[in-house]
Protein backbone atom coordinates (compact mmCIF):
# COMPACT_ATOMS: atom_id res chain seq x y z
CA UNK A 1 0.00 0.00 0.00
CA UNK A 2 1.39 3.16 -0.87
CA UNK A 3 1.22 6.27 1.17
CA UNK A 4 0.82 9.71 0.08
CA UNK A 5 0.97 13.01 2.25
CA UNK A 6 0.30 16.61 2.41
CA UNK A 7 2.83 18.42 3.91
CA UNK A 8 3.55 22.77 4.45
CA UNK A 9 6.51 23.27 2.53
CA UNK A 10 9.15 24.87 4.85
CA UNK A 11 10.42 27.41 2.28
CA UNK A 12 7.89 28.51 0.48
CA UNK A 13 4.33 29.09 1.21
CA UNK A 14 2.94 26.23 0.04
CA UNK A 15 1.83 23.16 0.51
CA UNK A 16 3.59 19.66 -0.83
CA UNK A 17 2.15 16.37 -1.74
CA UNK A 18 4.62 13.36 -1.44
CA UNK A 19 4.60 9.96 -2.12
CA UNK A 20 6.23 7.52 0.12
CA UNK A 21 8.34 10.10 1.72
CA UNK A 22 10.19 10.80 -1.29
CA UNK A 23 10.93 14.10 -3.03
CA UNK A 24 7.82 16.17 -3.56
CA UNK A 25 5.93 15.90 -6.66
CA UNK A 26 4.41 19.52 -6.69
CA UNK A 27 4.12 22.27 -4.76
CA UNK A 28 0.70 23.82 -4.86
CA UNK A 29 -0.39 27.35 -2.88
CA UNK A 30 -3.35 26.27 -1.29
CA UNK A 31 -4.10 23.63 1.07
CA UNK A 32 -7.20 22.59 -0.23
CA UNK A 33 -5.57 22.07 -3.96
CA UNK A 34 -2.85 19.82 -2.70
CA UNK A 35 -5.31 17.47 -0.57
CA UNK A 36 -7.62 17.36 -3.59
CA UNK A 37 -4.71 16.24 -5.84
CA UNK A 38 -3.35 13.83 -3.30
CA UNK A 39 -6.97 12.64 -2.54
CA UNK A 40 -7.14 11.86 -6.37
CA UNK A 41 -3.93 9.88 -7.23
CA UNK A 42 -4.36 7.79 -3.78
CA UNK A 43 -7.98 6.72 -5.54
CA UNK A 44 -5.78 6.02 -8.68
CA UNK A 45 -3.34 3.96 -6.99
CA UNK A 46 -5.74 1.79 -3.99
CA UNK A 47 -5.38 0.11 -2.17
CA UNK A 48 -3.65 3.75 -0.72
CA UNK A 49 -3.26 5.88 2.48
CA UNK A 50 -3.44 9.68 2.42
CA UNK A 51 -1.68 11.57 5.57
CA UNK A 52 -2.93 15.11 5.94
CA UNK A 53 -0.32 17.23 7.70
CA UNK A 54 -0.64 20.76 9.86
CA UNK A 55 0.79 23.59 9.41
CA UNK A 56 3.29 22.31 12.29
CA UNK A 57 3.67 18.81 10.80
CA UNK A 58 1.29 17.32 13.07
CA UNK A 59 -1.22 14.72 11.79
CA UNK A 60 -4.26 15.87 11.37
CA UNK A 61 -6.40 13.55 9.24
CA UNK A 62 -5.72 9.80 7.42
CA UNK A 63 -7.45 8.69 4.91
CA UNK A 64 -7.91 4.82 3.21
CA UNK A 65 -8.60 4.34 -0.48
Amino acid sequence: MKTYAVTPSVDADGWFVKVENVAPTALYTSKDAAIEKAEQTAKENSPSKLVIYDQHKNIEEERSF
